[in-house]
């Protein structure tokens, strides 16, 4: 079997490959149209960030079984390209945690101390002692934005050097966080109460620009800020008038909305009190070298034993099995993901019941695939079908199955209750014939829904004209309704409707949906 490695991979990799015995190549820098030209060759690509493995390349690939990224992210990978022609995705999402977090200590003491700025002027041969002058991080306060992996890596870092830390994040128990020695508290708290505020959450519709001009105004004067995570959490015209206007006293960022970054299309590169690094996080000789044997290791195991791990597509079962529930399998992660966006607080518990026929079957990567759809909107590429079970034991989440004979609606039924430190939601699913995932239940409502794709919930009065001017709204900003399903509650006047649509509603639209008379909710969800 050949292997083709396009992007620059730790050579450690290699060896490991060709240990394996399969044949390898290494051809980086190519062009699209080059890659396309010789995909069909192999049988696994290795890549890290710079080859796009997009719906072209994948049409090209008539041999290829498995692509591996070394490394987390994924977004230059056509991920539903791959799963519809049968090819495994895979990464590496543990090997850079800790570099990525040394990192954005490395980036607040530089920070704190101008050490790039006293740099630059030494070397212009001056001697600015005054002017550099910088401060202590010992017992100021540390606010952590996403306290997951690498954020309580971070945070532990962080109180080694004795600050005192604080920290959001909506989807993790309070538990957990005070077990590591934290004080969870709101967003809006920790932006009037931290010294320093690093950010450690991943891309999503819920974390695009969670810090803006409005979490600015909040914060001390002498308040700095750290973006080691992704470009996009940090809004970063907002950021430039904070440090321009001194809201705030300076800033360091990783990580940008757009990539690679210039002064044209980064203003904030022109500012005295921001300093930067070009996506550095993961950029050490460790971290690199973990990575490629990760991904090398895996790839191996799966081209020459069939051994699936770290796959995001693709769930750590046989044949035979997936054959019999890959269908329910589908559908746990539709409702794991619906679950995540519509909860409010943190996971406490997962109660899974497995009712008619399907009781009878191997459930194990039902739940699986459940827990990974449940991480998906908040972790992203860091959460993958092997994975799953174990982040929701490090955050304190109790997984409980059930099993009955008895169905009274339908000939298989899987129900998922989930608990918060806020409350529960209960949705229930099915597959109609042999592979139509459906949305049977929305806690007391009743409906017949596809839980795919962009769509709109929304919670609302049962009077006459809603579903009009609902459809009249979305329709006159562009966006198309694909297929529309009601859930009516007996007797209480109140109904939802999910809609699905071709593209996701922004903000300012979801704004006018929730101004229409009678709508008392409306939320954008997106599912896999």
């Amino acid at each position: 079997m050949k292997v083709l490695i396009s992007d620059n991979l730790a050579s450690v990799g290699e060896t490991i490959l060709r240990d394996a015995g399969l044949e390898v190549d290494v051809r980086t820098g190519l062009r699209p149209e080059e890659l396309r030209a010789i995909i069909g060759e192999y049988d696994g690509l290795v890549i890290r960030s710079a080859t796009k493995v997009t719906a072209e390349i994948i049409a090209a690939a008539d041999k290829l079984k498995v692509v591996g990224r070394a490394g987390i992210g994924l977004d230059n990978v056509d991920v539903a390209a791959a799963s519809q022609k049968g090819i495994v995705v895979m990464n590496a999402p543990d090997g850079n945690a800790t570099t990525a977090a040394e990192h954005a200590v490395a980036m607040m003491m530089a920070l704190t101390r101008k050490i790039p700025q006293a740099t630059a002027s030494m070397k212009e041969g001056k001697w600015e002692k005054k002017k550099f002058q910088g401060r202590e991080v010992t017992g100021k306060t540390m606010g952590v934005v996403g306290i997951g992996r690498i954020g309580r890596i971070f945070a532990e870092r962080a109180q080694g050097l004795r600050m005192k830390v604080i920290a959001y994040d909506p989807h993790m128990p309070k538990e957990q966080v005070e077990k590591i020695g934290a004080e969870l508290v709101s967003l809006d708290e920790l932006c009037r109460r931290a010294d320093y505020i690093s950010v450690h959450v991943p891309l999503t519709p819920e974390t695009k620009h969670v810090l803006g001009a409005e979490q600015f105004a909040l914060m001390k004067p002498e308040a700095m800020l750290v973006d080691c995570a992704r470009g996009g959490v940090v809004e970063e015209k907002a950021l430039y008038e904070a440090l321009k206007n001194g809201t705030i006293r300076g800033a360091a960022l990783d990580v940008f909305e757009v990539e690679p970054t210039t002064k044209e299309n980064c203003p904030l590169l022109a500012l005295d009190n921001f300093i930067c690094t070009p996506h550095l996080g993961a950029s050490t000789a460790e971290a690199q070298e973990n990575v490629a044997v990760a991904i090398a290791e895996q790839m191996s195991n799966y081209l020459l034993h069939g051994s699936v791990v770290n796959a995001v597509n693709v769930p750590s079962v046989s044949a035979d099995v997936m054959a019999k529930v890959g269908p329910y399998v589908k559908l746990a992660e539709m409702i794991g993901a619906l679950h995540m966006q519509i909860a409010k607080g943190g996971v406490d518990e997962v109660v899974v019941e497995f009712s008619g026929d399907l009781a009878q079957q191997t459930t194990t990567p039902i739940t699986v695939a459940l827990l990974k759809g449940l991480f998906t909107p908040i972790l992203r590429e860091a959460v993958n079908y092997v994975n799953a079970p174990l982040i929701a034991k490090e955050r304190g989440i109790r997984v409980v199955e059930s099993k009955t004979g008895q169905s009274d609606d339908f000939l298989n039924l899987l129900s998922v209750r989930v608990k918060t430190s806020e409350g529960e939601n209960v949705l229930a699913g099915t597959v109609f014939g042999k592979k139509e995932p459906r949305l049977v239940r929305f806690n007391t409502f009743r409906m017949e829904a596809l839980p795919e794709g962009p769509m709109l919930f929304v919670h609302n009065n049962d009077v006459p004209g809603v579903i009009g001017r609902l459809a009249t709204t979305i329709g006159e900003a562009g966006v198309n309704i694909s297929r529309m399903t009601v859930g009516r509650e007996q007797d209480s006047g109140r109904n939802i409707i999910l809609l699905n649509t071709d593209s996701l509603l922004d903000r300012e639209l979801l704004k006018k949906v929730r101004a229409l008379d009678n709508i008392h909710d409306a939320m954008v969800l997106d599912l896999p």
